[in-house]
């Protein structure tokens, strides 16, 4: 994958984000035999209807313990994501498909990592996919994309790893994991209500 990072005022560690700084990561992607040209940025107040729409989808609404069905949920969802690139816990990007000229077109999907504090060793990347993004390798080179960013983001401030967990009837997740270099480390066992099934724990290592 011919990928790469252009940052602006782009924060140190996560943690250290100042709501009034101008925080711009945008991460690109070329176009592969394996997925389309994409680009990665942090959610704005001009997705609303874009996200509104993307939950018009059954199984977005199914799959979501919260789905964006009204402005106001489109709003609190939005808030959710900038105050994550404020506090660090949660670095969300909009998966947008890149068009020829370099710009981007509409939101594929959504992917983040979360869970990662400066000196720790770990965290976790999620992701979702839109309707129009499906069975096209979008889920898979965002992932990609969004732990490659990682490592080379926060490797020389300890991260070592990057977890994917999904639950084992979800057969599409474990091929995304598989695509995106991430392999199964164990199979865990099913803690409801938040996991009704068991999970699997997939997991991708620093380079080096």
């Amino acid at each position: 994958m011919d990928s790469t990072v252009t940052a602006q005022s782009m924060p140190s560690i996560p943690g250290q984000v100042e709501r009034s700084a101008s925080v711009t990561v945008v991460l690109r992607s070329a176009a592969g035999y394996h997925g389309p040209a994409l680009l990665l940025r942090p959610w704005r107040s001009q997705d609303i209807p874009c996200l509104i729409d993307i939950y018009r989808d059954p199984v977005m609404r199914q799959s979501s313990r919260n789905p964006i069905v009204t402005e106001q949920d489109a709003c609190r969802w939005l808030e959710a994501q900038q105050q994550g690139w404020t506090d660090g816990g949660r670095l969300s990007f909009a998966v947008m498909e890149s068009q020829s000229e370099g710009e981007p077109g509409r939101v594929l999907g959504n992917v983040m990592l979360k869970g990662y504090d400066a000196g720790n060793d770990s965290a976790a990347v999620g992701y979702w996919t839109a309707a129009a993004a499906r069975n096209r390798g979008v889920a898979s080179q965002a992932v990609k994309m969004l732990t490659t960013w990682a490592f080379e983001s926060f490797g020389a401030q300890g991260l070592q790893r990057v977890e994917l967990l999904h639950q084992t009837d979800n057969p599409a997740s474990c091929r995304v994991a598989q695509k995106s270099g991430y392999a199964l480390i164990r199979v865990l066992p099913a803690d409801p209500p938040a996991f009704p099934a068991a999970g699997h724990l997939h997991t991708r290592y620093a380079p080096g």
